[in-house]
């Protein structure tokens, strides 16, 4: 027997935690790795070194595959193409893929489809943005319409003068040096919320819970599972949405919805605007590996092979993860005996990386009854990951979920 290849462009943690349910599932993973030890790497047997930009790597990833997946959208058009030409499915395809490398092409189609979304315009050279700030006050979230991501390539500026890099990138714009830019309105949202679907390329659909993302500078630190406090026409919404997006686009495989909760209407229930798109598995996604019953990884194997889709219920009542930004630890596994002998109930995933500043080197899952408790526990297990000497919330007390309060 020849079990089904499931080739991946992209060697970082996404593509390393597709390992485990593909090894479940019976499946053959073959991953694209940018350098022999690339996250991916450590984790996956066949991982031949290439970029993802070269055409040549690909197609000799594709050899002998029944399907080409990514764990990141930044692979250009003509690779997708020529990998279609040779008759590999390629999940998701260029044409929908293209909606999450371009935020100007997202905009606009979201918009067609009658997505609510921020008010927005693109913006050719400094005159469009100027004009653009006039509505509200001089305030604007300008964005790169391409390679942006985890905070990179998005600027938020107020009344008064542009910073540098803004007059530089609105310059550069202009006279084609540089990327298109996007101009968004800066939303007075309550918190941002996420909703992850999965769609087959037969159109079958599995939606999760909507979660609650925490962001610190750009970056997603925490995720709740569900969303408190969740007005259910405002989940109903996302919901909506998600599966509007993932049809109308036509996404196959894992499809992330980021969005921000603003005020309804004459007070009502709140709505939402759709932020920023991912099509593959998302951070905010990483709370189903323990907390449902089908993770974003299984499911995203699934789907992209035409596979019944997994239950996408949860296993507990809420879900927490944290995500691990930076250690003062040289490698965050010195402290697992602490991590794991402190709490017992608590999932660590580490990516296998070098430490740096800021940089996502893991997360924390950890499910249960109580939400301030499974918060705190999390937090608790990411600071002793972060070799933070003083650990708020010290817990001692067994409980009966294997953990300890």
């Amino acid at each position: 027997m020849t079990p089904p290849t499931v080739a991946v462009v992209g060697g970082g943690q996404l593509a390393r935690m597709m390992a485990g349910p593909a090894t479940a599932l019976g499946l053959h993973l073959r991953v694209l790795v940018e350098a022999p030890g690339a996250s991916a790497a450590q984790a996956v047997a066949d991982a031949p070194v290439g970029a993802a930009s070269d055409v040549g790597a690909v197609l000799a990833l594709v050899e002998g595959a029944d399907v080409l997946t990514f764990e990141h959208e930044h692979v250009p058009t003509p690779v997708l193409e020529a990998v279609a030409a040779r008759g590999v499915p390629v999940h998701p395809g260029a044409a929908a893929l293209l909606h999450a490398q371009d935020k100007s092409v997202m905009r606009r189609r979201l918009t067609d489809l009658g997505v609510p979304c921020p008010r927005w315009s693109p913006v050719g050279d400094l005159g469009d943005l100027e004009r653009f700030r006039a509505v509200d006050g001089g305030r604007a979230v300008v964005k790169t319409t391409r390679g942006g991501y985890d905070g990179k390539g998005v600027r938020v500026v107020g009344a008064g003068p542009l910073p540098d890099d803004v007059l530089a990138w609105c310059a550069a714009a202009a006279d084609g040096t540089g990327p298109a830019l996007l101009a968004e309105e800066l939303v007075p949202f309550r918190r941002e919320l996420a909703v992850l679907v999965a769609r087959t390329p037969s159109g079958r659909c599995a939606v999760w819970p909507v979660v609650e993302s925490v962001q610190r500078d750009g970056v997603c630190a925490e995720v709740v599972a569900p969303a408190p406090d969740l007005h259910p026409q405002t989940a109903a919404q996302a919901e909506r949405i998600a599966l509007t997006v993932a049809e109308g686009l036509d996404v196959t495989g894992v499809l992330a919805v980021e969005l921000f909760e603003v005020p309804g209407p004459d007070g009502g229930a709140p709505r939402v605007l759709v932020n920023e798109l991912a099509m593959r598995p998302h951070n905010s996604g990483h709370w189903t590996i323990d907390g449902a019953v089908t993770s974003q990884f299984e499911q995203h194997l699934r789907a992209v092979l035409d596979l019944p889709l997994g239950d996408v219920a949860p296993v507990a009542r809420w879900t927490v993860m944290v995500n691990l930004l930076g250690s003062a630890l040289d490698d965050p596994t010195d402290a697992l005996g602490d991590v794991l002998g402190a709490d017992p109930g608590v999932k660590v995933h580490l990516y296998g990386k070098a430490v740096r500043p800021g940089r996502k080197l893991g997360h924390v899952n950890v499910s249960g009854d109580d939400l301030e408790d499974v918060r705190a526990r999390a937090r608790a297990a990411v600071a002793r990951l972060r070799g933070e000497s003083t650990v708020s919330n010290e817990t001692t007390e067994s409980t009966d979920d294997g953990g300890t309060r």
